[in-house]
């Protein structure tokens, strides 16, 4: 269909120049290609879906130039100021993001981010609490129960985790081991029964709690409570993207100083 749209528009001497090879329609100065149209194209199922999806976009492609076009003829110094100044906004966007991206260090040392956290402390301020340690989640009948909660007393012991990680397999629905790692009491909540864990958060406190089938026992190990500050470990991704941020500034001013320096130096600009 897209074929034969050409055919006749150019049987109808709309285009004044030859067509340019793979083009499909043509504004002015702008030509659409068939490669443009085969993305679009490509979901259609049926050659009529295929027809009318090149058509559409057709549509909205000619009207778009039609439109800046317009705007264009009905332009004024004003405008076109604007238009100066957000198009020298892009070039310079990207220049920045170029040299940034192949120039500015990216690794943030442990040392860099122990020295910030100890200097902005106050940027790390806990709004919920966290915690480390275990969940798991057994049947209200599943036996040894009070050896698998003294297992889970010392998560730092090999036999202990040998012994929970083999029960867990064999009773749980649910086992998790996060002693490594921080979990907010908002992630934790969704797996527990009630919040009243929470209102006696401590670590090394152990808590079971129970619905209408399953013994539900969480065992903390290591906690921090809201309005403390965060651990570092914690903060360290926070950390680093605020490293990065402000490296980011220092070395785009550095730059523009060189950049600047350099054009003096060399004639490129010249104050009078």
């Amino acid at each position: 269909m897209v074929c034969l749209c050409l055919v006749c528009l150019s049987s109808c001497n709309l285009f004044q120049r030859d067509v340019k090879e793979g083009a499909v329609a043509q504004v002015g100065n702008y030509y659409l290609y068939q490669a443009d149209l085969d993305a679009v194209t490509s979901s259609a199922t049926t050659p009529e879906d295929s027809a009318r999806y090149a058509e559409q976009f057709i549509r909205r492609w000619a009207t778009d130039i039609l439109q800046y076009q317009e705007g264009k003829s009905h332009s004024t110094p004003e405008i076109e100021a604007l238009v100066e100044d957000y198009r020298r906004s892009l070039y310079v966007a990207e220049y920045e993001r170029h040299i940034v991206d192949k120039r500015m260090p990216k690794t943030v040392t442990d040392a860099e981010a122990d020295t910030f956290y100890v200097h902005h402390q106050e940027r790390f301020i806990l709004q919920e609490n966290i915690l480390q340690g275990a969940l798991l989640v057994i049947p209200q009948d599943a036996p040894s129960q009070p050896e698998l909660k003294k297992r889970l007393m010392d998560l730092t012991d090999e036999e202990n985790l040998e012994y929970i990680e083999k029960y867990a397999y064999q009773y749980a629905s649910g086992y998790e081991l996060f002693t490594a790692q921080w979990c907010t009491g908002n992630q934790i909540l969704m797996r527990m029964p009630s919040n009243k864990w929470q209102k006696s958060l401590a670590a090394g406190k152990q808590y079971a709690e129970q619905d209408t089938t399953s013994v539900y026992l969480l065992q903390v190990t290591d906690c921090r409570l809201a309005g403390q500050p965060m651990p570092i470990d914690y903060a360290r991704a926070t950390i680093d993207k605020m490293i990065l941020s402000e490296r980011r500034v220092s070395f785009l001013q550095q730059q523009r100083q060189e950049l600047y320096d350099d054009a003096v130096r060399f004639g490129k600009v010249i104050i009078y």
